[in-house]
C-alpha cells in the first residue's frame, strides 16, 4: 500500500471524515489506498467505503476487505455511481462488493434518492507511484520517459500528443491557464519549433526544447509548472473536479462531509469557491432574505496544512491543504 502511495494529512482528513462509524463513504482517490484502511480501520462492521480510482495499477494493488467496493473509473461520475447505490437492493449491493469496471452508469438521475453518502474524501493531484514510475512520464526527473502521462492507461489523448498536435495557440493557453508559467507564448513557440523538426517523443525531448527559458540552478521550478500544465490537459483534471464537486456534494446525506486535499492554486481555488458558492467560479447568490444559497458550509474557515514534520518526511506534503466542509441540513 505504501508502495504506491503516501498519503497527506491522513489523520486529520479521515478524523473529519468520519461522523458516523456505521455509515458509507466514498474515496474519490483510492490511490494506494492509505486514507481508505484509515476510514475502514474507524467502521463499523455495517459501515462500508466506495473507492475511486481511473488508474488500474491502484485497483490491481487494492487492499481485501468485505466492506470495501471499487470502482474503476474516473471521480467525475460519483454521482452516476450513488444513484445506482440508492437503487439497489442490499442483495445486489452484496454483489457489488468487489470491483466495478467498465462505463460509468446513465447520466439520467432521479431529483431525490441518490444521497447515500455520510462523507466524500478526495486526495487531488499525482500519486506517489505515478511520479516514480519512469514509464508514465510524469515527472521530468527521468530524462528518457515517454510522454505519456495518462492517469487512465486506457485514454487515447497523452502529453505526446498534446506537444506536437496542439496549434501552438492552445499550447500557450494550456502552459499559461494550467502551469501559470511566465512567457508562455515564448514557450509554446520553442515547442512549436521543436516538433517542426522532430517529433518530441521523451520527457528528455520536451525539456531539451524548451532549455533556453529554464533558468540555470532552478530549471526544476520552471519544468514543474510545464509538466503540471501538460498532465491537466491530459487528464481533463479541471473539468472532472468540477463535475466532481457538484456530483459529490448531491450525493452526500444531510450532515455529511466532504474532505478535499489540494496541492496546487488551481484546484484549491476551485474547491474553496464551491464550498463558499456552490459553484466554482465562486459566484454568490442569495435569496430575497439575502442568505447565501450554496448547498455546503466551511467547516475550517482557512485550509489545514501539513505539519513541518510531515513535510520533512514526504516532500509531495509540502504544497498540501484540507478543506472541510458540510452539506447543509436546511437548504
Amino acid at each position: 500500500m505504501s508502495e504506491y502511495h503516501i498519503p497527506v494529512l491522513l489523520a486529520e482528513s479521515v478524523s473529519a471524515l468520519i461522523t458516523n462509524p456505521d455509515g458509507t463513504y466514498a474515496d474519490a482517490t483510492f490511490g494506494g489506498g492509505g486514507h481508505t484502511a484509515a476510514v475502514l480501520s474507524r467502521l463499523s462492521g455495517d459501515g462500508r467505503v466506495i473507492a475511486f480510482d481511473r488508474d488500474i495499477d491502484a485497483i490491481k494493488g487494492a487492499l481485501k476487505d468485505p466492506r470495501l467496493t471499487l470502482v474503476h473509473n474516473n471521480f467525475r461520475f460519483i454521482e452516476n455511481y450513488a444513484t445506482l447505490l440508492s437503487r439497489s437492493t442490499s442483495e445486489e449491493l452484496a454483489e457489488r462488493r468487489g470491483i466495478i469496471g467498465g462505463s460509468a452508469p446513465s447520466n439520467e438521475v432521479d431529483a431525490v434518492g441518490h444521497a447515500v453518502f455520510d462523507g466524500v474524501l478526495a486526495d487531488l493531484g499525482v500519486s506517489s507511484h505515478q511520479f516514480d514510475t519512469a514509464e508514465r512520464g510524469f515527472s521530468f526527473r527521468f530524462e528518457d520517459s515517454p510522454l505519456d502521462m495518462r492517469m487512465n492507461q486506457g485514454a487515447k489523448l497523452n502529453a505526446a500528443e498534446v506537444v506536437n498536435t496542439y496549434p501552438e495557440a492552445d499550447l500557450e493557453r494550456i502552459l499559461k491557464l494550467y502551469g501559470e508559467v511566465d512567457g508562455a507564448r515564448n514557450m509554446a513557440r520553442l515547442i512549436a519549433d521543436a516538433r517542426s523538426t522532430r517529433e518530441l517523443r521523451t520527457t528528455g525531448d520536451l525539456d531539451q526544447a524548451i532549455a533556453r527559458m529554464l533558468p540555470r540552478g532552478a530549471e526544476h521550478k520552471v519544468l514543474a509548472k510545464v509538466y503540471q500544465a501538460l498532465r491537466i490537459e491530459v487528464n481533463q483534471e479541471m473539468r472532472s473536479l468540477e463535475k466532481f464537486l457538484d456530483g459529490a456534494c448531491r450525493s452526500l446525506k444531510p450532515g455529511g462531509r466532504l474532505v478535499v486535499i489540494t496541492y496546487h492554486s488551481l484546484e484549491d481555488r476551485m474547491v474553496k469557491n464551491f464550498i463558499k458558492a456552490g459553484n466554482v467560479e465562486g459566484i454568490v447568490k442569495e435569496d430575497l432574505y439575502g442568505r447565501v444559497q450554496a448547498p455546503l458550509e466551511a467547516v475550517n474557515r482557512k485550509p489545514i496544512l501539513p505539519s513541518e514534520e510531515e513535510i520533512a518526511g514526504n516532500t509531495r506534503a509540502r504544497s498540501a491543504k484540507l478543506r472541510i466542509a458540510q452539506r447543509r441540513t436546511e437548504e
